[in-house]
């Protein structure tokens, strides 16, 4: 079975019906998933801001928290992660938060999957070479 990194990108795909849902059910059908600790403030916080944009109710927001709860995903500590997270951001010129799934993956010697477009074609563009293969679309994924 093949472990991948996960963010909130992809979980919040497990609870909340959203573009490329499907590949994100499967992704978590088919693999082991981790992911750092921050994972959950980050899917809080994405399930907050769907209410404030009225895409979710609020019942619907704290059911999709607690289904999140229940997931089958290891969380991992950050802190053995912080050194390498300030790292890349630094080398990618890019929030340290989304860092630390690149530095899970490298120290996991596994893919982080993401569906942040964004993220992906800035790490095209700057391509530091320790990230090298490490991070893949949730398409990609989801063909594996």
């Amino acid at each position: 079975m093949t472990t991948f990194v996960v963010d909130a990108s992809i979980a919040v795909k497990w609870v909340v019906e959203e573009d490329r849902t499907p590949q994100a059910l499967a992704l978590r059908g088919r693999s082991k998933l981790i992911a750092p600790e921050l994972l959950v403030a980050e899917c809080a916080n994405i399930l907050w801001k769907k209410v404030v944009r009225n895409e979710l109710s609020s019942g619907e927001a704290l059911l999709a928290a607690r289904l999140l709860q229940e997931a089958d995903i290891e969380l991992l500590p950050t802190r053995a992660l912080l050194g390498a997270a300030t790292r890349i951001a630094i080398d990618l010129n890019h929030p340290a938060y989304d860092c630390l799934y690149f530095a899970l993956a490298v120290e996991s010697g596994c893919q982080f999957v993401t569906a942040d477009e964004r993220l992906l074609r800035k790490l095209d563009q700057r391509k530091p070479q320790i990230l090298r293969g490490k991070a893949i679309s949730l398409m990609k994924a989801a063909g594996l």
